[in-house]
């Protein structure tokens, strides 16, 4: 059992019949209402774990909600609110967030806001929510198109992460995490991008030290910067680009992962860093190269290139109508709040098309 302080709450990372999870069920559930937030496929795969493990959680209400980026917006959390009030949830009853990143940042944001807060406690089951989106305290939805444009910083009463649940899913969904878990190695550790590089096992044992670390690496940063005015800022690498590219996609017919577009977005701003002389060039082509030796890349027509640029131009971390990003001095060191220009942006997507071309 690895186990996690945090200022607040607590974040364990064992089997979840080994972990706390029971005393804490006990300590706050016994009176109060429970609420289950799943989504199609962690209905099916499973809440039948949690609820044979757990007997307090027998009497819970199931909320089930679909599956897709796409649903993560204020209709499908209007529906959730009306339950809640229908089924008369008050201050002091929970919400349990069982599912991936998707469940993790609606389930967090649903609870942060009925009646001014509801305690929720999220469980991840994919890779992507363990290492990322269930911890930190960040919650929002979709917004005309924009990636996690409202949202609050709400934190979990605890996070439980039981990496038995990697077992349920797809190779996609692992390499999906695994895109955060690089993110890390490139922001704060070069000996941990070492290790990730060459990982090529993606057994639970393996995987659950690396989660750890993941997690370790997250929460101190997080826990010096909550409401990300400084330091918190170095998690977003990858992400202006990348939350960019997704929200094109996420109108489209086909869409794609937020890892995968996260990886894109790590690309794109690695190649920035290069061309603005803050990277070496041997880094610069170490951090492609891993990244493309598990990423499949697409093609982007020079008018979704257009399209993406002026998603970008609207992201939620821009000020005073600038463009602002992470930028890699080195493998394990970052610069935050780096000024880049539509013209940049535009190379380095052009950049991801011709890796493409030339690959093919």
């Amino acid at each position: 059992m690895a186990v996690i302080s945090t200022q607040d709450y607590l974040i364990e990372i064992c089997s979840l019949p080994d972990s706390g999870l029971n005393s804490w069920l006990n300590e706050n559930c016994s009176n109060a209402k429970v609420a289950i937030l799943v989504d199609e496929n962690t209905h099916d795969f499973c809440l039948e774990y949690l609820l044979t493990s757990f007997t307090l959680l027998s009497e819970a209400e199931v909320f089930l909600l679909p599956v897709g980026e796409e649903n993560k917006n204020l209709e499908i959390c209007t529906q959730i609110w009306g339950a809640l009030s229908e089924y008369q949830f008050g201050r002091k009853d929970v919400i349990i967030n069982l599912g991936g990143g998707m469940v993790s940042d609606l389930g967090g944001f649903i609870a942060s806001t009925y009646k001014r807060g509801l305690s929720f406690i999220n469980i991840p089951t994919s890779l992507l929510a363990m290492v990322d989106a269930s911890v930190g305290g960040k919650t929002g939805v979709n917004f005309n198109q924009l990636k996690n444009l409202i949202g609050t910083f709400a934190k979990p009463k605890a996070v439980f992460i039981d990496p038995a649940f990697i077992t349920t899913l797809p190779i996609d969904e692992i390499v999906n995490g695994y895109a955060e878990m690089l993110k890390h190695g490139l922001i704060d550790s070069l000996q941990y991008w070492e290790e990730l590089k060459d990982t090529e096992d993606w057994n639970v044992q393996k995987l659950s030290v690396l989660i750890e670390k993941s997690v370790q690496i997250k929460n101190t940063i997080v826990e010096a910067d909550f409401l990300e005015q400084g330091l918190r800022k170095k998690l977003n690498f990858g992400h202006t680009l990348g939350h960019g590219i997704e929200s094109y996609f996420m109108d489209q017919s086909f869409q794609i992962s937020h890892g995968l577009a996260v990886a894109y977005g790590m690309i794109c701003e690695n190649y920035i860093s290069f061309k603005k002389g803050l990277l070496s060039l041997k880094e610069m082509q170490e951090i492609e190269t891993v990244i493309l030796s598990h990423y499949a890349l697409i093609d982007l027509k020079d008018a979704e290139i257009e399209a993406i640029i002026e998603l970008i131009k609207n992201d939620k971390k821009n000020e005073q109508n600038t463009i602002l990003c992470c930028l890699l001095q080195s493998i394990g060191q970052v610069l935050i709040d780096q000024k880049i220009t539509e013209r940049e942006i535009y190379e380095a997507l052009t950049h991801l098309k011709d890796l493409n071309f030339n690959l093919n």
